[in-house]
């Protein structure tokens, strides 16, 4: 009597579930979809290597860790992933206390990211005014100065392209 009650618990836990998921696995996107084109995001900021950074990143994370192919030609694709960056902005978060240099800078870029079905226009995915922010080190004395910039916006490119795929594909 006791086996059949466990047995009816588990079989109510196991047809109730709510629908979870394992991470990374699940493709909400209509079937129909196949390719996705990502131009060159449109930019109000002056840093101008990152509406070409971040289409780049975001195409290389599709192709890596989903079923969509990406296309270079948004009129061959089945959905537009369009973005445009709203604002970049570098702020001193750390001083030096000697020198009142900054010895720590955050990078925040604002982003606005919509992924369209192309024969429908119906929008599938919408994340505006989305802040993103990394944070890189300012050596104080210039003969040790290296730029780090650069490389704090390769680190910003991957985390965005990792948040927008999963976003996509998981829809959140």
């Amino acid at each position: 009597m006791r086996r059949r009650g466990i047995f009816a618990a588990a079989l109510t836990m196991l047809l109730t579930s709510c629908g979870y998921h394992t991470g990374g696995k699940a493709d909400l996107l209509p079937k129909s979809v196949q390719t996705i084109s990502i131009p060159a995001f449109a930019s109000l900021s002056t840093r101008y290597k990152l509406n070409d950074e971040l289409p780049e990143a975001i195409a290389r994370e599709f192709n890596t860790r989903t079923r969509f192919r990406v296309v270079d030609n948004p009129a061959n694709a089945d959905a537009v992933l369009n973005g445009r960056i709203n604002t970049v902005q570098a702020n001193p978060v750390v001083l030096d206390p000697s020198s009142g240099k900054a010895t720590s800078v955050q990078l925040s870029v604002a982003l606005t990211i919509t992924l369209v079905q192309r024969t429908t226009g119906k929008v599938l995915f919408s994340r505006t005014n989305w802040l993103v922010r990394t944070n890189y080190e300012v050596s104080v004395y210039p003969q040790q100065y290296f730029d780090e910039s650069g490389p704090a916006m390769d680190r910003l490119s991957r985390d965005v392209a990792h948040d927008v795929v999963s976003g996509i594909v998981e829809n959140f």
